[in-house]
């Protein structure tokens, strides 16, 4: 007897056993569009935008000082050295009562560190910020004749400072036009487009780039007072701000 063929639709329990199905093209995956790509960059500020903005900064405030108070140069790097992760407002509560006793590197040493903290533990990281005072002062008796040096290189060289206090004590200790970024100024030229960058040196260099020299003197006050006091950082006063006309951010409020 002939075998019977089996036919590929013979019929099965559950009906005619089914074709196997021809695999769906994959759609293909779209495309994420990065924050980026989604917010363009704003435009550049001109450079007659850049000198208005500073011609009001000028007229609203001629002579613009800084907040932390020093006696002289040693006085304002130890100063500039106790702000870090500290208030202006902090630091002066601390150092009215010990710049009077150690103006000096000299004084300072004498002072020496355990009763340094006892004058400064009002400040965050006092114990750290204490030793490098001491180790600062040290260093200015051993290698600058007891005097704070006028570049930065070498206040660098200093334990405790940074490029940003190295640029105030520049700025305002010898009047030097440096730009001082801190967390205002970064915020500032981020905020307003007028000189966007990712790090505090991006924004130093592309203040220095744009803004004109007449103003550099005091330029990094105007900027730090702005974003201290109306460009703050969780609810800018855009109703008051002296140059929100200019200003790129696109989230202005009426708040004032």
């Amino acid at each position: 007897m002939a075998k019977k063929t089996i036919s590929a639709a013979k019929k099965t329990r559950g009906g005619p056993a089914k074709l196997p199905r021809k695999p769906a093209a994959k759609s293909p995956k779209p495309i994420k569009k990065t924050a980026k790509a989604l917010k363009p960059s704003p435009k550049p500020w001109s450079p007659e935008e850049v000198r208005e903005a500073f011609l009001r900064f000028q007229r609203a405030n001629p002579d613009p000082r800084g907040e932390l108070e020093h006696l002289n140069p040693f006085t304002l790097v130890v100063a500039v050295a106790l702000s870090a992760q500290a208030t202006d407002a902090g630091v002066n509560k601390a150092t009215r009562e010990l710049f009077p006793v150690a103006d000096t590197p000299q004084k300072m040493l004498a002072l020496g560190e355990e009763r340094l903290r006892d004058y400064i533990r009002t400040i965050g990281l006092y114990r750290n910020k204490a030793k490098n005072v001491i180790a600062l002062s040290q260093k200015l008796i051993d290698e600058f004749g007891g005097e704070v040096p006028r570049s930065r290189e070498a206040l660098q060289s200093l334990p405790g400072v940074g490029r940003k206090t190295a640029n105030v004590v520049l700025n305002m200790a010898f009047g030097e036009p440096t730009m001082a970024v801190d967390t205002h100024v970064f915020r500032v030229g981020n905020r307003t487009g007028l000189a966007p960058g990712k790090t505090p040196l991006d924004v130093e260099l592309a203040l220095e780039r744009v803004i004109p020299k007449e103003f550099m003197l005091h330029a990094h006050h105007w900027l730090i007072l702005h974003g201290r006091y109306t460009c703050v950082a969780r609810k800018p006063r855009c109703g008051v701000c002296i140059i929100a006309d200019l200003c790129r951010w696109p989230e202005k409020t009426a708040q004032d």
